[in-house]
């Protein structure tokens, strides 16, 4: 069950990596999604930040599993904050991908505290 915790932890901190790096440089599609409900410019940076935490911690977390549950946590977290603010905006269309993003860090949690 540990190779599983790899696989998927390895998996999901290169996603959040590619996200942070999307909203450090500003492409103009995350930009637009992300002033459309509501998520002021000047939070993208602090955002970013988060997402490299969480990856950080995921990948640290394969060797200490009290990080890694903590990081899993918070990004459960972060996508809550994220479903929240899409559903306040009724945008709908957008819910998906922090939904499944959500649900992987909740496997992600699940085998990490099965494994530890």
């Amino acid at each position: 069950m540990f190779v599983a915790v790899v696989i998927i932890s390895v998996l999901l901190a290169a996603m959040l990596s590619m996200s942070a790096y999307f909203k450090i440089t500003r492409r103009p599609q995350f930009v637009e999604g992300y002033a459309a409900i509501g998520v002021p410019d000047s939070w993208l940076n602090p955002l970013a930040a988060l997402l490299l935490a969480g990856a950080a911690g995921l990948l640290v977390g394969l060797w200490l599993a009290p990080i890694g549950i903590a990081a899993a946590v918070g990004l459960i977290l972060y996508f809550l904050g994220g479903i929240g603010f899409h559903a306040k905006a009724k945008d709908w269309k957008g819910l998906p991908v922090p939904t499944v993003i959500l649900v992987v860090s909740i496997v992600v949690l699940a085998l990490r505290i099965a494994t530890a």
